[in-house]
């Protein structure tokens, strides 16, 4: 049976390539036959990547491969595993358990309780992990998932006759009611940590995947749109919109109502400043890219137990915790503690830790939340942080210090909207009352988004303040968009290898 399994996952996994550039493969357990995820797969001391989820890689090479060059395959739990590049045959790479006697790890380390171990590695944090100047090569992936399960806007009232249930529905039904996103980066982080930590991000290559044409489009409304107001508004009116004891003011931009003669004219005269202003927002959308991919990776960084005030606070407020040593493990020549904890009072996640039996850093903590983190509901509008869960591994550097070499975060929100809405238009120019128009109306919207985010760490070097301070920041790289997955698109490079629902991903025609 254990053969027929493996000769259908060779004929099945159909991934393995070679040649002097890269080799793809996928791990498997020999005894259960699953997927091992999270597989250290280093080349060198310097290059390496990290097996996904479903146990695939796939790692590139700079030098040309000669006989005396191996991979060298590690992973918590099970036996290293060294093959030389030349020697790849196959597309599948077994790896077998390690079991370890209890007896063993008492010859190495005297028995420690989980309170004395928990003690220990707090009193070894600094010394173990990297609190100074680094330059690390890092992978990032984001996948959000966003899901539309309600969305009706009931007309109650309206003073114009083209705005009614027939047109509202109609917009409704161009809007998209499931949307998937992928941005990926491929860069360099120079970090300065101190009392208050400075981080510098250049960005060598990015990527965006996913369906314009689920872009919710209002081209051809908005002529619709505009013949309406231009029979029912005036030109000097504003708006008042309302929402229950909710209200604000919107002006009407003049400019709407220019003749189509006048609209020519001024957009010839304006060409040049078009083209100033087009250039200028290319460059803000560049900033805003670096910006906000900077902080999101230096926040998923920061997700970690070894930051002050960081949501796993298994260490910080550990009388709040119950901890369980639930198993001895293998990683490396060293004996690991698997142990698990559970918030006895007021805390919000659990999960599991491996800690270094020699120098008690832990080396894998997996977590998830067992209640909702955020839950707020009022006056028709609800919004939920369901589920949060993930993954920080580290190891060691060529000095000796922890570091980050993965991180995986998923976010499961819901978001709720109940209300009612109204758009009146209203003239203080007009003789009588300045009401002119009405549109009221219920809304009912339910939506949930999920985001993955994944980061994996590929080089970590210490660098002083001089390195640090020679490097500008330099805001030059937008996203390629992609509307299907280009498996070429990141040929050269080592990646964290894309899932099965990544690969599939295509445009609709």
């Amino acid at each position: 049976m254990k053969y027929s399994i493996t000769i259908l996952l060779c004929l099945v996994t159909s991934t393995f390539s070679f040649s002097q550039e890269s080799i793809s493969a996928k791990l498997i357990d020999s005894t259960n036959q699953k997927p091992i995820a999270f597989a250290n797969i280093s080349f060198g001391k310097k290059s390496g990547v990290i097996s996904n989820s479903n146990g695939d890689f796939q790692i590139h090479f700079k030098k040309k491969i000669s006989t005396k060059d191996s991979l060298f395959i590690s992973c918590l739990g099970y036996r290293n595993k060294s093959i030389p590049v030349l020697d790849f045959t196959d597309n599948i790479i077994f790896l077998s358990q390690k079991s370890i006697e209890l007896d063993e790890v008492l010859v190495s380390n005297k028995t420690f309780t989980t309170e004395e171990i928990i003690e220990k590695v707090n009193q070894n944090l600094k010394m173990n992990y990297g609190f100074d100047f680094d330059k690390s090569k890092l992978f990032y992936r984001e996948s959000y998932f966003n899901k539309i399960t309600k969305n009706s806007i009931d007309v109650k009232e309206s003073t114009i006759p083209e705005f009614n249930q027939k047109f509202i529905d109609s917009i409704m039904t161009i809007m998209p009611k499931e949307a998937d996103d992928y941005t990926e980066i491929l860069g360099e982080l120079f970090t300065k940590s101190a009392e208050e930590e400075t981080n510098k991000l250049d960005i060598i290559k990015a990527s965006h995947l996913y369906d314009k044409k689920k872009e919710v489009s209002f081209e051809g409304l908005e002529k619709r749109f505009n013949d309406i107001f231009k029979k029912h508004i005036k030109r000097d009116s504003y708006f008042k919109i309302k929402s229950g004891i909710f209200g604000t003011k919107e002006e009407i931009d003049s400019s709407f109502f220019d003749s189509a003669d006048n609209k020519v004219k001024k957009e010839k005269e304006q060409t040049e400043a078009f083209l100033k202003e087009q250039k200028k927002r290319e460059q803000e959308r560049k900033e805003n890219f670096l910006k906000y991919r900077k902080r999101t990776i230096t926040n998923l960084k920061h997700d970690s137990f070894i930051f002050e005030d960081s949501h796993l606070n298994f260490l910080e407020k550990s009388k709040k915790y119950d901890f369980e040593i639930l198993d001895y493990l293998f990683l490396n020549n060293n004996f690991v503690y698997k142990m698990s904890f559970e918030p006895k009072r007021g805390a919000d996640y659990k999960g599991t830790l491996y800690i270094n039996t020699d120098d008690f850093a832990i080396i894998r903590v997996d977590y998830e939340n067992i209640k909702p983190i955020r839950n707020f509901r009022l006056l028709g509008i609800s919004y939920q942080e369901k589920t949060h869960n993930g993954t920080l591994i580290y190891s060691k550097n060529g000095t000796g210090v922890y570091t980050l070499k993965y991180a995986e975060s998923e976010n499961e929100n819901n978001f709720g909207i109940k209300r009612p809405l109204k758009i009146i238009e209203k003239n203080k120019n007009v003789k009588g009352r300045r009401k002119q128009n009405e549109l009221s109306t219920d809304l009912h919207f339910i939506m949930s988004n999920i985001t993955r985010k994944e980061l994996v760490v590929f080089e970590s070097e210490s660098i002083d303040n001089a390195t640090f301070s020679a490097y500008t920041e330099t805001p030059n790289v937008s996203p390629t968009y992609l509307p299907a997955y280009d498996p070429k698109f990141w040929e050269g490079h080592n990646v964290i290898e894309p899932n099965q629902a990544i690969k599939d991903f295509k445009s609709i025609d």
